[in-house]
């Protein structure tokens, strides 16, 4: 079987006390949004882009979270090494109702715990639970009052 390493970025969306979590077709769990970068884009800004498509919510990065790093097998014949680098975001604008309905069953807004309870996959929660730690932070809530004009870059 062949070998094959995939990137990917996304996010952990904050609004007030809540996250934004989706629900990818079938329904049948919860993770946090992500996708491929596109040539020529950071990794913050595929995160952004990412999470805009596919909750129809836009987040302003601002602080990184540490990565996931996972094997599976796709189509049953390629063992897929992918890493996900993944940013706390700030919640901007938009509506999760409007998420992409191609891609994503559902897509909502949960308490912390509630979140930490219905993510799927343990390394999903292990991220979640250090950014809602991060996220509680002094540096991070006056990083958040900024402007994104004020933002570091």
């Amino acid at each position: 079987m062949k070998t094959e390493d995939q990137f990917s970025a996304g996010g952990v969306l904050v609004r007030g006390d809540e996250v934004l979590l989706i629900s990818p077709n079938g329904g049948d769990h919860w993770q946090l949004p992500k996708g491929h970068i596109e040539p020529g884009e950071t990794l913050e800004e595929t995160a952004v882009r990412e999470v805009r498509e596919e909750t129809g919510v836009t987040g302003r990065v601002i602080a990184g979270l540490p990565e996931i790093d996972f094997w599976f097998i796709q189509r049953g014949t390629t063992h897929v090494h992918k890493r996900v680098y993944l940013f706390l975001l700030d919640y901007v604008e938009g509506d999760a109702a409007n998420f992409d309905r191609r891609e994503v069953f559902a897509a909502a807004w949960f308490p912390w715990p509630e979140a930490l309870e219905r993510l799927t996959f343990a390394n999903e929660r292990q991220v979640v639970a250090g950014a809602r730690e991060l996220a509680n932070k002094p540096s991070t809530e006056a990083r958040r009052q900024q402007s994104p004009v004020d933002s570091p870059s």
